[in-house]
This record gives structure tokens, sequence and C-alpha cells, in this order.
């Protein structure tokens, strides 16, 4: 992304900071009005004829631009640990119910701690625990990997089971997609429409370099 004096082909259609349409103008003329406001020029669109450029604090941009994308790695690492109890004595309408929120706290990227709780002489039918959550185990085996195995840990009997490693795969692409989708419509914002046809630009030509170089503070994206 070019700003300022990098930005050599001219003319530009240029777009003021509150999204306005301003028109085709010579880029010179285009950064002596950033120029004006104490703000920057910035190339939103390289590709359009003539290129689209918007007057905007560039600094401020990136930030924003560097803070959503933080935003939107820290969700794809904040799955939370999940929790379901289950009864040794589970009817299988209930199994069933639990069994498949289990799987959809898979399928959204999540651990789930899977349990089941002991009541008073149920303490003395632990294998009846056991076969509930090996059950869970088997029932998950598409999509999810056992990484702590049965035990007791007080009167409940705990399993923690996680997603493969090809479902985390498929949640990292949607992820992507995601994370594309929303720059391209921050991009399209910025742009904030391209050239209207009845409109007919002359032909490019590459302005000469302006004297007094780059800006203190200015970066070549």
């Amino acid at each position: 992304m070019r700003i300022n004096r990098r930005i050599r082909v001219s003319p530009v259609r240029l777009i003021g900071p509150e999204g306005e349409q301003i028109g085709i103008l010579p880029t010179k003329e285009a950064l002596e009005r950033a120029e004006t406001l104490g703000l920057d020029l910035v190339e939103v669109s390289p590709n359009s004829r003539p290129p689209v450029c918007r007057i905007m604090d560039f600094g401020k941009y990136k930030y924003e631009l560097s803070k959503k994308d933080r935003q939107a790695k820290k969700r794809q690492h904040s799955f939370q640990l999940k929790e379901m109890r289950f009864r040794p004595k589970i009817d299988e309408h209930d199994f069933e119910f639990k069994t498949k929120h289990v799987r959809n706290f898979l399928e959204s990227g999540s651990k789930v701690r899977v349990y089941v709780m002991f009541r008073g002489r149920e303490m003395a039918y632990q294998e009846y625990g056991r076969k509930v959550l090996d059950r869970v185990a088997e029932e998950l085996k598409d999509i999810a990997t056992v990484e702590s195995a049965p035990k007791m840990e007080g009167r409940n009997m705990n399993m923690l089971v996680a997603p493969r490693p090809e479902v985390m795969k498929v949640l990292k692409q949607k992820a992507e997609q995601r994370e594309r989708a929303e720059l391209k419509e921050r991009e399209r914002a910025a742009e904030a429409g391209e050239a209207m046809p009845d409109e007919q630009p002359g032909e490019l030509q590459e302005s000469p370099a302006d004297g007094g170089g780059d800006r203190t503070g200015e970066n070549n994206e």
C-alpha cells in the first residue's frame, strides 16, 4: 500500500476523510489537500483506473487493522473448555441429547470434559460410569480424540476429549476465510465505489517524483 509521495501515478480518484467522493484530480493536488488537513494520501485501490486514493490518518488506519487482526487471532485461540455431565444409569434419550451437545462443542473447536457423577451407593458401581464414557468416546471417534482416559476424581469419573487435527484445520480455514472477507469489506468501504461509467479519465501519466523526499514517519507497506 503506497502513501503520500510514494504514489507516482497521476491522476487519481480522490475520496475525502469522511468517505465523500471528491473526483479525479492530479496526484500532486490530492497530496496537497491531504497535507492541508494534516492527514495522509493513501492508495486504497491501485488496480482501479484511475487508482483510488483516500485522505486518512494512515497511522490510525494501520493501528485499527492491527487491532482487528489481533482480535481475530485471539478468537482462534480462545476456545473454552466445555463440560458435560452424565449419570451412570442414564437413559437412551438423555445420552443421545448430551452426546449431541458434546459433538457441537467439538465442532466449534472446544475441548470437552465429559464426566459421570456418582451419588451415594452408586460409588459401588463405577463400571457403569466407565461404560458410559467409553460409549461417548466411541460415538465421537469420527471427530474427537481422547486426551485423558477416564479416571476417578472424588465422586466424578472424568474424561477429556478434543477435536481431531483435521477438524481444527477446517475451523482454521473457515476463520481465515472470514478474515479475508472482512478485509475485502474494509477495502470496499475505503474505496467507496469504483469509477463511474460516464466518466472517461484520460490516459494515465506517470508524474515525476515530487521533491522533498518522504515525510517523517511514512511507511511503505
